[in-house]
């Protein structure tokens, strides 16, 4: 039943938490008392279900990405600082790109993403990256399956497969407005310096990369140097 929730549903009613969990109505109703009793789920004045507190504390101790982030923190500070732009820190899960971290201010360009959530890898930077340095299987997977979100999203195989050719030798990825109207993104590999392994990837998100690419660039590969420095 937890499973429900996602970064799209982060609060549902009873009828759309048992569609969801593929549960009989009085089912869910159940299941759903003895998780809020718990408080693995919170029921609000509306009678949505949510999250609860505890999910949330559990999901602190889960070691998928936690020394990473805390590797990170910083330097993904520093670049928001130098930059303004929204930045984020992902990586792989499975054929999607899970975001672990997502810094922004009240100026930054409206986006889709959000800690935890998961985006589709051909058409965000972060994602292009990961996907460039991915196993042929994902690569695969990917390829025949290339949704359009925006009107400029890359739906071309041979026109991506170009892309993550120049990814992997140019190190940088770009986007424009293929995730977001209005949104372009820039994002480079972080690479462990004991394995040259690629263990995640950093972005930011910007209105437009005509003016600012070059520094933009410049606080990336900083940050993305000094992480895998230090993992």
């Amino acid at each position: 039943m937890i499973g429900a929730f996602d970064g799209s549903h982060r609060n549902l009613s009873l009828s759309d938490l048992a569609r969801r969990a593929g549960l009989a109505l009085p089912t869910a109703h159940r299941l759903a008392g003895d998780l809020v009793a718990g408080g693995a789920l919170q029921r609000n004045d509306d009678g949505r279900y949510m999250v609860g507190r505890l999910l949330w504390e559990a999901g602190l101790l889960a070691p998928v990405g936690g020394a990473l982030r805390q590797v990170a923190e910083p330097f993904l500070h520093d670049v928001y600082a130098a930059t303004l732009a929204t930045v984020h820190l992902a990586v792989r899960d499975g054929d999607q790109v899970l975001y672990l971290e997502r810094m922004m201010g009240r100026a930054s360009v409206p986006i889709l993403s959000s800690a935890g959530s998961r985006l589709p890898m051909h058409c965000t930077g972060v994602g292009k990256v990961l996907l460039a340095y991915a196993p042929p299987d994902v690569q695969a997977r990917v390829f025949a399956n290339l949704t359009r979100v925006t009107p400029y999203t890359i739906v071309q195989r041979s026109v991506l497969s170009s892309q993550l050719g120049r990814i992997r030798r140019g190190g940088v990825a770009s986007t424009a407005e293929e995730m977001s109207l209005g949104a372009c993104s820039l994002a480079v590999p972080v690479i462990r310096s004991s394995d040259d392994a690629v263990a995640a990837a950093i972005g930011v998100v910007v209105p437009n990369l005509k003016r600012d690419r070059q520094r933009l660039l410049g606080a990336l590969q900083v940050a993305a140097h000094g992480i895998g420095r230090q993992l």
